[in-house]
């Protein structure tokens, strides 16, 4: 990436309107409110606060924070900064509100929106409020200091429901104060982009546009791609310069680069899908999912590992001799080439060097990761929220500007409701998609009412669905397929993370996200599975929320110290698996997924091997995101020659190996999504056929994370590209067959 001592400011992106009937009561505002409030509290000396809505602290403990903060904060009224930082409640600020109502409106399922507006009702009751706090004053008359007391009863409760209740609430409002609040950055000093950015030049896309009606608009086209991501763009590609006619529709919207990198607040409404608000019904992971104009591939961190060979080897065992061919090896070496995918520029920030060091002095296998950034240095840490400077070569800026190139055309803001399909000697053949498309706004953006919808009609010859992982087999449900197999086996990488702290600052936001890993613990049961352990996004509203809440000052000055962290991330290729379903009331993603004791035992040898790590490279505390599981503390005076033997971190250690992962509230994550339209030799066992062809259809063809046999064990965009190449390039190969007949 080159550098610039230019300010460089991206364009707003204003969200879309929220719907004008509140999702909540005035009563049940002031109780989710008051819970907020208790756990992002204004803190004062008790000389002068105000006990009903001020958490008071004690004077020489107050005046102490004050001192920290100022010697943390990069500001020249550091002061002031500390005192609006510790006087900061969640509810002073009207966007937090507003955010709030976004999830509740937009985001939450409803059968869980109606669960949590239930609480708060009880909540409202003096018996409700008793059963629930033991007090028989309602929760939101309480002074913060007993609220907050309330909070922390509810971490350590017998009844999982309160345990649950503080996991989901606490982070709810951790991470709404965090994206909204505009008293946390002055602390941290974290730049609005990546230092030195120089901004790109993007492609300048065309979509199609459609007159208002009441008929259906028909259009007509050789393919239609339903999804602009990593597999869509493949796809697109391929076939449009193959000679056909192609359209790309997407969902979400096309975003400039002079946009880009959104923020916080912004990124996550806009690039993301229900707004990274997807939690397994369970509530025991929460799924991070791209959904832009370039799907993941526009918020992904530019990992680009190659399908490992125990991987393939299993997968060909299953009667797909495919990914042990030479032909699917051109294919990830090919897409590989066209994004100029190498280690050759990478520049490791001070997370990725320390992780590097660690596995080094271990022992521990580890490698730089291929970085798909055209052959050039890409220091940024801010790519979850869209790469301003083009280098990164996600679809947007490399395959579906080829496929434009090649004649293909795109719609945005495009819903695909369904497959049409004709019967034709007894099978059914995909002859198009119905949809409905919305427009943009009257200022060509988003954040108003869309000037038109109309419903779309698309006849093609061949349907390639590219939606995603979570996303193709709601799809194929919609249009009728009873494919058993469509949206189980879901596999998801399920991530649980450590973090630590160390003596000199790492400014962890800066340098590119994900530029190393260890491999040393991927095939703990000898049949491939295990874990990979990585760096993670240290942007605050990814990495802040998972600091461990015990109090409201703790809180405030754990976020504090974010300059001296590091975080990572213990990621298992899972054995077992999870299911996608439609939500029953509105049609929405909801999924089933729990995190075997098989796959946690791997992620806990992960865990240990991230805390040895830390340890052997001078960290002063380590954390997990483990419920109610204690921080480890250094012993200054413990030898550095011992190396990991410290008896206090080996016990430590030990109690960690045990722990496992408490229900509810341990928190696992995962950004990598596959298997739900699975690839099968045979209608028996998958959703597609070794081609990517649907079983039971002629002309329908899936291509993207959801046809992997099972769980990639490496970030999956590479995988993913290479094989919707050789899918994409076998769907042109028979068109163009017919087409000589």
């Amino acid at each position: 990436m080159a550098l610039t001592t230019e300010t460089v400011s991206p364009k707003a992106a204003a969200l879309p309107p929220l719907p004008a009937e509140d999702p909540l009561t005035p009563a049940q505002w002031k109780t989710l409110l008051a819970i907020a409030d208790a756990v992002i509290p204004p803190i004062t000396p008790i000389s002068t606060a105000d006990a009903k809505t001020e958490l008071p602290t004690k004077d020489n403990d107050y005046s102490a924070a004050l001192s920290t903060l100022q010697a943390l904060t990069p500001a020249s009224d550091g002061l002031d900064v500390a005192k609006a930082y510790l006087g900061d409640c969640a509810s002073s600020n009207p966007q937090f509100k507003q955010e709030f109502r976004r999830i509740f409106a937009l985001y939450l399922p409803v059968a869980t929106r109606n669960q949590l507006l239930l609480v708060l009702n009880i909540l409202n009751t003096r018996a409700g409020s008793l059963f629930l706090t033991g007090y028989i004053t309602p929760l939101g008359d309480q002074p913060v200091h007993v609220r907050e007391s309330i909070l922390q009863g509810w971490a350590t409760a017998k009844l999982p429901l309160l345990r649950q209740l503080f996991f989901s609430l606490t982070m709810l409002s951790k991470q709404t104060w965090i994206k909204t609040t505009p008293k946390l950055n002055p602390v941290l000093g974290i730049p609005r982009v990546p230092v030195g950015m120089v901004p790109g030049k993007g492609y300048d896309y065309a979509f199609l546009q459609f007159p208002p009606g009441d008929a259906p608009e028909t259009i007509e086209t050789d393919v239609i791609v339903v999804g602009s991501g990593c597999g869509g763009g493949v796809s697109a590609k391929n076939l449009a310069e193959a000679g056909h006619r192609v359209i790309v529709t997407e969902k979400a919207y096309h975003w400039t680069p002079d946009h880009f990198p959104m923020s916080e607040q912004n990124g996550w409404n806009h690039l993301f899908m229900d707004g990274a608000f997807i939690s397994s019904d369970d509530a025991s992971v929460t799924v991070v999912a791209g959904q832009s104009w370039g799907g993941g591939g526009t918020v992904n961190w530019s990992a680009s590992l190659q399908t490992q060979g125990f991987v393939r080897q299993e997968w060909a065992s299953r009667g797909l001799p495919l990914f042990t061919s030479a032909e699917f090896q051109e294919s990830l070496d090919r897409v590989c080439t066209r994004m100029g995918v190498s280690t050759d520029y990478i520049e490791q920030n001070r997370t990725n060097q320390i992780l590097l060091e660690g596995a080094r002095k271990l022992g521990y296998a580890h490698k730089a990761v291929p970085q798909n950034t055209g052959g050039k240095r890409h220091y940024c840490g801010h790519c979850t929220f869209g790469c301003g400077s083009c280098d990164k070569q996600g679809p947007v800026v490399s395959y579906l500007p080829d496929a434009a190139r090649a004649g293909a055309q795109f719609i945005e803001g495009f819903h695909a409701e369904k497959i049409l399909f004709s019967t034709k000697d007894g099978e059914k053949v995909a002859t198009g998609v119905q949809g409905t498309w919305a427009s943009r706004d009257i200022n060509g953006g988003v954040s108003g009412i869309p000037l038109t919808k109309r419903k779309v009609i698309i006849n093609a010859k061949r349907v390639i669905v590219s939606a995603g992982t979570m996303q193709s087999p709601l799809l194929l449900l919609r249009s009728g397929l009873k494919n058993y197999h469509i949206g189980r086996n879901l596999y998801v990488h399920p991530v649980s993370i450590l973090g630590a702290i160390h003596p000199e600052p790492t400014t962890p936001w800066e340098g590119a996200i994900l530029t190393s890993v260890v491999s040393e613990h991927e095939n703990l049961d000898g049949k491939g599975h295990g874990v990979k352990i990585e760096a993670t996004n240290m942007i605050p509203s990814s990495w802040l929320i998972w600091l461990k809440w015990t109090s409201g000052l703790d809180y405030k000055m754990q976020a504090a110290r974010l300059k001296y962290m590091t975080g990572y991330i213990s990621m298992a290729r899972d054995r077992d698996t999870g299911r996608v379903y439609p939500d029953p009331k509105d049609g929405r993603v909801r999924f089933t997924y729990t995190p075997s004791t098989f796959d946690s035992k791997h992620i806990t040898t992960g865990l240990v091997a991230l805390a040895k790590m830390q340890y052997i490279t001078g960290a002063t505390e380590i954390f997990t995101t483990l419920p109610n599981f204690p921080t480890f503390k250094r012993d200054p005076s413990a030898a550095p020659s011992a190396g990991i033997n410290d008896p206090k971190f080996q016990a430590w250690l030990a109690q960690l190996e045990k722990f496992g992962f408490p229900t509810p509230g341990s928190g696992f994550v995962s950004a990598h999504q596959m298997g739900t339209c699975r690839m099968s030799k045979d209608n028996e066992d998958g959703v597609v056929d070794p081609m990517g062809q649907v079983w039971g259809t002629k002309g329908l063809y899936v291509a993207d994370a959801s046809v992997f046999p099972s769980a990639s064990g490496v970030n999956p965009m590479v995988t993913n590209m290479a094989i919707s190449d050789w899918i994409s390039q076998g769907i042109a190969k028979g068109m163009g067959e017919r087409a000589k007949l």
